[in-house]
């Protein structure tokens, strides 16, 4: 649906492509590198594991300078908009990730639906009820960045006061083009397969056999895997367990990843945990064992109920244009346990750490 006369955005589509499968391959090949550098104590590994992800940050600074400058120049369009719904996400924080759907009534072409996610303090709440007329802001070529002005001019606020809105209907709804998703799919992608790759090239320092008695079938590892009638497939082994979610079904769901997290481990049955890393449908453990230096946690100490949260900010916070792909790693290095969060997206892609209690200590933003 067209609501702005003006030039769209150019895209290069096999760059923008391109782009999406290396940055997930950079972020794959980075945190596999920082947990095999922690198990095996490679220094090389764990300095590529930090450096890779900087390096290229920069890269893609210096190379998306022109792109910033064409978007500083385009001026945006304000407009007024009526809340349809929201959706407040439950936690302990002063500031929301409040997802927001919206009818845009721009004053020179016709209304919209779009929706967005928007940081709001809970004391500001009440102001963003629905059917409440707002005051917004996006850019003229990209619609779905559609933004709150908190504190509008006073022009724009004598007019929110005083207008009645109707609701635009569901087909003039925005999404993000096609290319989008396909940019975040080779993103996972690139992850996946740059995280593998790590692991493939260190297996024979990773799954060398230690000195042992003979063995016997009593030190077999025991290796078991279930399917559940939802879907989700388990597979427990000695030194890993891995758990796959269902169709329609996500970690994020309300205590999915505890309940799994408690089934793969036993409470404690294989060992202590060193390494837990989680997609969107794609759970991985790694257990303690004979030779490992890797330093143990317990899980049970972890705060799941701060994990949508953290995703969600990653996601809405650091720059990244229309995200398609997360992933969270936790590990101990030398210090308390870290919690990663990473977001990939057509824009780029951007890191969050917190600690131990879910408490964010840094980001780094897209470029």
């Amino acid at each position: 649906m067209t609501i702005t006369s003006g030039v769209p955005p150019t895209r290069n589509t096999p760059i923008a492509l391109a782009r999406g499968l290396l940055t997930g391959g950079v972020i794959g090949g980075s945190l596999a590198g920082l947990v095999v550098g922690v198990v095996l104590e490679k220094v090389p590994l764990l300095l590529g594991g930090l450096g890779v992800p900087i390096g290229y940050g920069l890269l893609l600074l210096l190379a998306g300078r022109p792109r910033r400058a064409r978007e500083a120049a385009v001026v945006p369009r304000t407009a007024l908009a009526v809340v349809e719904g929201r959706t407040v996400p439950e936690g302990e924080v002063t500031d929301r990730a409040v997802r927001f759907d919206l009818t845009v009534v721009p004053d020179d072409g016709p209304a919209f639906r779009v929706e967005f996610t928007q940081d709001v303090n809970v004391a500001d709440l009440p102001d963003y009820v629905p059917r409440t007329v707002l005051v917004v802001r996006y850019p003229p070529d990209r619609p779905t960045d559609v933004r709150i002005v908190k504190r509008p001019t006073p022009e724009w606020e004598e007019r929110a006061a005083g207008a009645r809105l109707d609701s635009a209907p569901e087909a003039t709804r925005l999404s993000e083009p096609p290319e989008s998703r396909a940019i975040g799919f080779l993103g996972l992608l690139g992850l996946l397969l740059a995280a593998a790759a790590v692991v493939f090239l260190f297996r024979a320092d990773l799954f060398e056999q230690q000195p042992a008695d003979p063995p016997s079938s009593s030190a077999a590892p025991s290796v078991s895997s279930s399917v559940s009638s939802s879907g989700s497939t388990e597979v427990v082994t000695g030194g890993s367990g891995t758990v796959v979610l269902g169709a329609g079904q996500s970690f994020l769901d309300d205590g999915e990843l505890g309940r799994s997290i408690d089934s793969v481990t036993r409470n404690g049955e294989y060992g202590p945990v060193t390494t837990l890393q989680v997609t969107d449908n794609l759970l991985a453990v790694t257990f303690s064992s004979a030779g490992t230096k890797a330093r143990e946690f317990d899980p049970k100490s972890l705060p799941y109920e701060r994990f949508p949260a953290l995703v969600e900010e990653a996601r809405t916070t650091l720059g990244v244009h229309a995200p398609q792909a997360w992933s969270i790693t936790v590990l101990r290095t030398d210090g308390p346990v870290t919690i990663t969060v990473s977001v990939t997206g057509p824009g780029g892609a951007a890191v969050l750490e917190a600690d131990g209690q879910g408490r964010v200590l840094r980001r780094t933003s897209a470029h």
